[in-house]
């Protein structure tokens, strides 16, 4: 009876010289890495407070707050290769006479990683002789980009509407902040969209919504080392909200396209719902299917509810290279010229 009394306190040494085993062989892993790149073996920043500082800087320069919609280009922005006009929209060309077309989208739109002469709407207006105003905005879910273009057409009174997305925006909806920056969202009540989370509130200060645990591992360049191979920053270093239960945004969707029908009758304009693709679609086939359900999915729901819609996934595919028409994550010029073609051949 009194044996394993007797055995309590060697197990317990035990378990303790364990922990202490690990323990120093983890700080040993961290030194060695810090030695390894030697400019963070004197210096110990928060990792991810860092990464949203930074991200808080940059975004705080091209973008300003809006009520409705989270954020929006900050008008008179510049940078390299990157011309925000008078009006908040990306430059597309010199102007041209006549009813516009309007394009909305998210950074794929907007042409992120490429100058204004090569995304999309620019490439749209040379071929077609129109004007098209790039009114894309780089984060967007599908919700976002849905209300940019009931603003917009309120405001430059479009003849088509192009609506652009990708199969995550589709996700995002699910979402009420993306990369720290909070935004609109929906919920079903009876069948109906409700909007929620408006007025938006400012970004908040990029440490307030920071876990325990981001802030006591965000300090090990070992976890970050880690992380960094097995590619799960994303989530650890963005901060987003969920509102919404997976899979639920795939719905939001299908009913915000009842609201481009609404848009499409009241405006008068033409609407395109067109689909574009993540380049990681052409290196996982798994997750390509599940890409091309989800965007099926708003495409045929676009087609019941009258508007046009646009599959780009045949024509990239048909070129038999297309992760060559990306730059990193966004079109390259080739790439944002074939979307720029479908849509053309579209309108004639």
């Amino acid at each position: 009876m009194n044996k394993p009394r007797a055995q309590r306190p060697e197990t317990l040494r035990r378990v303790v010289l364990v922990l202490c085993a690990v323990l120093m062989a983890l700080v040993s892993l961290e030194f060695a890495v810090r030695a390894s790149t030697w400019g963070y073996l004197f210096v110990y920043p928060n990792f991810v407070l860092t990464a949203r500082t930074v991200l808080a800087e940059r975004d705080g320069g091209r973008y300003v707050h809006d009520p409705e919609l989270g954020h929006v280009p900050r008008a008179g922005y510049t940078a390299a290769g990157t011309t925000i006009e008078a009006d908040g929209l990306r430059r597309t060309g010199e102007q041209v006479a006549g009813a516009p077309i309007l394009a909305v989208g998210d950074s794929f739109t907007y042409g992120d990683e490429v100058n204004d002469g090569q995304t999309w709407p620019a490439q749209l207006q040379l071929l077609t002789g129109r004007r098209v105003l790039n009114a894309g905005v780089s984060g967007y879910g599908f919700d976002q980009i849905v209300l940019r273009a009931e603003q917009m057409a309120a405001r430059v009174k479009p003849s088509v509407i192009v609506v652009s997305f990708i199969a995550d925006d589709i996700r995002r909806t699910e979402m009420r902040r993306l990369w720290s920056a909070d935004k609109p969202y929906f919920v079903i009540e009876e069948g109906k969209l409700v909007r929620r989370g408006v007025p938006v509130p400012p970004r908040a200060d990029p440490g307030s919504t920071m876990s325990f645990w981001q802030w006591t591992l965000g300090y090990s360049h070992l976890f970050d080392f880690i992380l960094r191979r097995l590619d799960l920053l994303h989530d650890w270093y963005g901060d987003h909200k969920r509102v919404q239960a997976p899979g639920t945004g795939e719905r939001l969707s299908c009913l915000l396209t009842e609201r481009l029908a609404a848009l499409q009758k009241t405006s008068g304009a033409k609407i395109i719902v067109l689909a574009e693709y993540d380049p990681v679609v052409w290196d996982d086939p798994a997750f390509a299917a599940e890409q091309r359900r989800m965007t099926k999915g708003l495409l045929d729901c676009a087609s019941k509810n009258g508007l046009a819609a646009i599959d780009s996934f045949d024509a990239l595919a048909a070129t038999g290279a297309p992760r060559k028409l990306y730059v990193t994550w966004h079109m390259n010029e080739p790439g944002n010229r074939l979307i720029a073609g479908l849509v053309a051949e579209r309108l004639r």
